[in-house]
């Protein structure tokens, strides 16, 4: 397939970098980095699992699927990817992408948000999916789990009851209820075998903290 030629992608990736350096979030859990390790990600999903799929597809939908970023308490979260999909149409107009990959990327980038909760119909946005939801998983998921809690001046824990054994979880309080809530329903979700078997592995990362930080709060260091 002449999209997956590593020579184009190479030079597509940097068009993107170039066009995205001007219009980096302040928020550090979506900026240029994030994407790249989307796009990393999704390469690894591609060769481990064998998947047939438009490799320049995946390419931007990993780039652009965070063009629009709206926080977790914001009213119209759930319509980020939405805005997203229709903010990414436009941006890649204007760069010349290959106008037949546009609607497949744009389907990508609409269904891979979790809160949007749209079922990805094709194998690129399947894999953009999976790819963007190992963010929240692993090491990389523990960091940006604490940081985006910090910026919504959440608490880190219930120091009484950090797994809410006598109370309801409330991630909109505790950062750690945010494991139990979602993060480790995760790999229940993931699209593809490769996916799964990674979000299983990087889940288990979040359930060892989660247990050391108990161990710690009854004083066993």
């Amino acid at each position: 397939m002449p999209y997956n030629d590593p020579s184009l992608l190479q030079q597509w990736e940097q068009t993107f970098v170039q066009f995205l350096q001007g219009r980096e979030s302040d928020d550090a859990s979506h900026d240029i980095s994030h994407f790249q390790r989307v796009w990393r990600t999704a390469s690894k999903l591609l060769d481990n699992g064998d998947l047939s799929a438009n490799r320049l597809v995946i390419l931007a939908a990993c780039y652009f699927h965070d063009i629009v970023v709206l926080p977790k308490n914001h009213p119209q979260r759930s319509m980020a990817s939405t805005l997203a999909a229709e903010e990414t149409e436009r941006c890649l107009t204007v760069l010349s992408f290959p106008q037949a990959l546009i609607n497949d990327v744009c389907h990508a980038v609409k269904t891979h948000s979790y809160s949007a909760g749209i079922t990805p119909e094709t194998i690129e946005a399947k894999v953009v999916q999976d790819a963007d939801r190992m963010e929240a998983l692993g090491a990389i998921g523990l960091a940006r789990c604490f940081y985006t809690g910090g910026k919504l001046k959440q608490k880190l824990f219930d120091p009484e009851d950090p797994l809410a054994t006598h109370r309801e979880l409330d991630d909109r309080i505790y950062s750690l209820d945010h494991f139990e809530l979602k993060l480790l329903k995760i790999a229940g979700s993931m699209q593809t075998a490769a996916g799964r078997q990674m979000a299983e592995r990087s889940s288990q990362f979040l359930k060892d903290f989660r247990d050391q930080l108990c161990r710690e709060l009854n004083g066993e260091y």
